[in-house]
């Protein structure tokens, strides 16, 4: 007896099917890669330019910059310390004033007048996160 023509797709449509599968994801893969980490260092960029509006702002209302970051949270600046987008915690580096030999006193806490990333990292343009 003979059979009836069985609908189904042969093993070659398969293989070419998941070829061109695979290609749409390997070309997707890098850029979707990018888009992450375009949007981490978008992330990392309003942290510092808030940071930075905030040390300035203490300073205009103080007279003085903020001993630690954890001031701007207890005087209310902030709520809370924001993570760093690529090292995931709340270790920024702080960039302490410089006051000259005349202004040094004994005691003297020096404030923090910038904060940058701690990632060792580098941007996609190659600058070093550090840097920003």
């Amino acid at each position: 007896m003979a059979r009836q023509h069985e609908r189904g797709y042969t093993l070659i449509e398969i293989i070419i099917v998941f070829t061109m599968i695979g290609i749409l994801v390997g070309l997707a893969l890098p850029e979707y890669k990018n888009a992450v980490r375009k949007g981490k260092e978008a992330a990392l960029k309003e942290d510092l330019f808030q940071f930075r509006k905030l040390i300035d702002q203490y300073y205009q209302d103080k007279g003085r910059y903020p001993a630690a970051l954890q001031t701007l949270v207890d005087e209310g600046y902030l709520r809370k310390i924001p993570a760093d987008p690529f090292t995931n915690m709340t270790d920024w580096s702080e960039v302490r004033e410089e006051p000259t030999a005349e202004e040094i006193e004994p005691g003297m806490i020096l404030g923090i007048v910038d904060v940058k990333s701690a990632s060792e990292l580098s941007a996609l343009d190659g600058t070093p996160y550090n840097t920003w």
